[in-house]
């Protein structure tokens, strides 16, 4: 095995690009990534996106953005794996680079999902869910979200104020992020007055549907060594799984899949908890941030939200979260968020987060979540001297 470095990092800005396809934003997130990494031609492309066939009618998309970006005739391929698609081909990117079947890999995360009303995009992404036994009951991922807030809140005694940190973290950290979706100053009582969607999940509780596209280059550290900016590795890159459906789960509060996600990349990277300087984790919805600090090891089951309350996911905090907004600000265009989430540690560890820099950032963990935790992919990155 290979030490396999970032050398590259491209993103476009997060919105609702309506005069921009899928071909064209995961071009702009690909150009900017090989022109930070100085490279013009790539081994392998791997394309990380969940809906386009549902809600752009373009399946294929390795190909496409291959041929689009110039790079006709490597290999390419999509992966989809629900919201964890980018980090699910960050991983596949990984693998090649350092089972010595490629040196230079691009990993592009791209997805278009403004250009339907919201009940056809609820749809599709409630296919990320057990067909059988959620969706057809016509339970969306807001609703399964809200079923698992409300049973936190009931065996654990926290008021739904008690989740505001989560939502004025995310949102003050991205003011900072030129490329965030929301450059909006989120208190505690404007939380509270925020609108519901499905008690007790409220508007500022809930990640927003966008459009957007990020990319990083790939390929042995040594490559790494020849650039000017600091050299980032991959220390370490695993997937855990568990039931689809949360009904079918030993317990619906604890995501297992994170758990062994997180407890794989600990053992591969030879660190713990103790040892990450910032994690950007998949905060979906408010619950879902709670349960991946505790599923991670960075609080005690049914502690996640006592850590918010306590200031400790901040920039200064303990183990400071969302560091560019997050899924909440920056928004979760979900088959990018992936590389997205990457994209920001990176960022974070040469130093070039701007006021939003976590001091002395040297180890940055990102954990990608597929559907209510169905898949989890969870990276280590450290920079390296």
């Amino acid at each position: 095995m290979r030490d396999v470095a970032i050398i590259g990092i491209g993103q476009t800005k997060v919105g609702e690009h309506w005069d921009l396809g899928l071909r064209h934003l995961a071009l702009e997130a690909l150009q900017a990534a090989m022109k930070d990494a100085g490279v013009e031609r790539a081994d392998a492309l791997y394309v990380g996106n969940m809906l386009s066939g549902e809600l752009t009618g373009q399946e294929h998309l390795g190909a496409l953005i291959a041929d689009f970006a110039g790079l006709r005739g490597i290999e390419a391929v999509k992966i989809e794996a629900a919201c964890g698609s980018g980090a699910a081909a960050v991983r596949m990117g990984y693998i090649a680079v350092a089972g010595g079947l490629a040196d230079v890999v691009l990993v592009v995360g791209v997805e278009k999902m403004t250009d339907y009303l919201g009940p056809r995009v609820t749809a599709a992404l409630a296919m990320a869910a057990d067909a059988d036994y959620e969706a057809s009951q016509g339970v969306s991922f807001v609703a399964l979200n809200a079923l698992l807030m409300r049973r936190y809140m009931h065996e654990f005694g926290y008021r739904k104020e008690d989740f505001a940190p989560f939502a004025v973290n995310a949102h003050a950290n991205g003011m900072n992020n030129p490329n965030a979706m929301f450059h909006l100053k989120v208190t505690p009582e404007s939380y509270a007055r925020a609108p519901m969607i499905a008690d007790p999940v409220n508007l500022l509780d809930s990640s927003p549907v966008c459009d957007g596209a990020a990319a990083v280059v790939l390929a042995p550290i040594e490559w790494a060594r020849q650039l000017d900016h600091p050299v980032v590795r991959i220390a370490a890159s695993a997937i855990g799984t568990d039931a689809l459906a949360i009904h079918d789960r030993r317990d619906p509060l604890t995501l297992e899949g994170a758990a062994l996600s997180a407890h794989r990349a600990y053992q591969q990277a030879g660190l713990g908890p103790k040892e990450i300087d910032l994690f950007e984790l998949h905060d979906a919805f408010s619950i879902m941030a709670a349960l991946s600090l505790e599923a991670a090891g960075f609080a005690e089951k049914g502690k996640g939200v006592r850590l918010a309350l306590d200031g400790e996911i901040t920039l200064h905090g303990r183990i400071p979260i969302a560091t560019m907004g997050g899924l909440k600000a920056r928004g979760h265009p979900v088959g990018a968020t992936g590389v997205y989430q990457i994209v920001e540690v990176v960022q974070q560890l040469r130093g070039e987060a701007g006021d939003n820099q976590v001091p002395d950032a040297r180890i940055g963990m990102a954990q990608n979540i597929g559907g209510s935790g169905a898949t989890v992919i969870t990276h280590i990155l450290e920079r390296v001297g």
